[in-house]
């Protein structure tokens, strides 16, 4: 069973989003360490933390919430109640849906951005990296990949330069006279940071430095043409605008000159730049809570177009779920008797192509089967392949009850 914890920019402050990123990349493992949880995977971004989780059954469900809970509150320092009147708690058809929305970008500050579908993807990874990711998990987030292909190259919210990076830019032209004659300083070398590179550029931006505070600097800057800072307090001194997209940088007053006048732009979650910053004589500071206020509305139609897609993809989903205990007893049924003959096969001396062959054979005779087998599930048939299977070669398949859609906080 599939669930959804998420804490985004529509239900929680940015303050607290900020807390709840510091202990992402340590959660997921903790997480499926709970006997309950078969796989995590967490999802942190500059405006929403989600930990997408597979669970026993509906019967484990709650003890999975209250120890998603208890992770986020230890790793975060947030009360264990605060953030259980927050978040949001997705079950059944429900989190596909939610996950192939969000990784659309139809979630986001900036509807349609294009960094998130990258973020997503990355976060599939991490989990693979520690080993937390379940069978569920990975055909949810592959089929979000694929959703969210979709709705880019089939909707008018797949065009260029959604993002909170060209946002944040558009709000500070309005303070830059000329972007071509404004030194600019970014702080950080991920792929915000090259996204802020290609914007800055498209303004007509020419002098462009990068300073990282991991050492980064230099194959960075050569990458992409830029000229790299040695340290931050002497960029800073000389930059017109800077702009900070880092894990763990912490711009304080105490490093800004008041010998000119400076635009800080703060992209970061944690939050990049002290407050106290924007408080400085000369200084402005646009953060990602001013910079959601300014997001534009979304094109209805557009928007509307991509919701169906994504609706579709979602009961897509569900209704091969439903089928997939049968296909699998079907495969495996089939791979054993193959087996058996492979076994058979070598015993009577038969070489390499004898068994590449049988191999294939199966391959071709699963194909068919499997793929009449989603077709019915989507047709509401599921019920009718399994019972074809129990006719036709004796198995019995366990039926998946459809899976109850649910959204509730987690004081629920």
């Amino acid at each position: 069973m599939l669930l959804c914890l998420t804490a985004n920019h529509r239900n929680a402050s940015f303050d607290l989003l900020e807390k709840l990123s510091l202990g992402a990349p340590s959660a997921a493992e903790s997480l499926v360490a709970a006997a309950s949880v078969e796989g995590a995977v967490v999802l942190a971004t500059c405006n929403r933390f989600e930990a997408y989780l597979e669970v026993d059954d509906a019967s484990t469900e709650q003890q999975a919430v209250e120890a998603t809970i208890r992770q986020m509150s230890a790793t975060s320092g947030v009360d264990s109640d605060e953030l259980a009147r927050v978040v949001t708690v997705l079950s059944g058809h429900d989190v596909p849906e939610h996950l192939f929305a969000v990784s659309s970008g139809l979630e986001s500050v900036v509807v349609g951005e294009d960094e998130i579908s990258g973020q997503v993807r990355r976060a599939l990874e991490r989990a693979r990296t520690v080993a937390t990711t379940s069978r569920g998990l990975e055909r949810m987030f592959q089929r979000a990949t694929h959703t969210s292909r979709g709705v880019k190259n089939r909707t008018a919210l797949g065009g260029a330069g959604r993002s909170l990076v060209r946002l944040a830019l558009d709000l500070a032209s309005s303070r830059i006279a000329d972007w071509a004659a404004t030194r600019v300083l970014i702080v950080g070398t991920g792929q915000y940071a090259a996204t802020t590179v290609a914007a800055l550029r498209d303004r007509g931006a020419a002098d462009i430095r990068v300073y990282s505070p991991s050492g980064r600097a230099v194959p960075f800057a050569t990458k992409h043409g830029l000229r790299p800072e040695q340290t931050l307090t002497g960029a800073i001194a000389t930059a017109d605008v800077i702009i900070t997209c880092t894990a763990n940088t912490v711009v304080h007053a105490e490093q800004v000159p008041e010998v000119r006048r400076h635009f800080f732009i703060d992209l970061g979650l944690p939050r990049n730049i002290d407050p106290a910053v924007g408080e400085l004589p000369g200084v402005e500071l646009l953060d990602l809570e001013t910079i959601s206020l300014h997001a534009p509305l979304e094109e209805l139609n557009a928007h509307e177009d991509a919701r169906a897609l994504v609706g579709d993809a979602a009961a897509q989903f569900a209704a091969e779920a439903s089928v997939e205990p049968a296909i699998v007893a079907f495969r495996t049924h089939v791979l054993a008797l193959v087996e058996q003959e492979v076994d058979r096969a070598l015993a009577r001396g038969a070489g390499p192509e004898t068994e590449a062959a049988l191999r294939h054979l199966a391959g071709v005779l699963l194909h068919g089967p499997s793929a009449r087998a989603r077709e019915l599930a989507l047709e509401g048939k599921a019920a009718e392949f399994a019972a074809g299977l129990e006719a036709v070669y004796g198995l019995q398949v366990e039926q998946r009850p459809a899976a109850a859609t649910e959204r509730r906080d987690a004081t629920a």
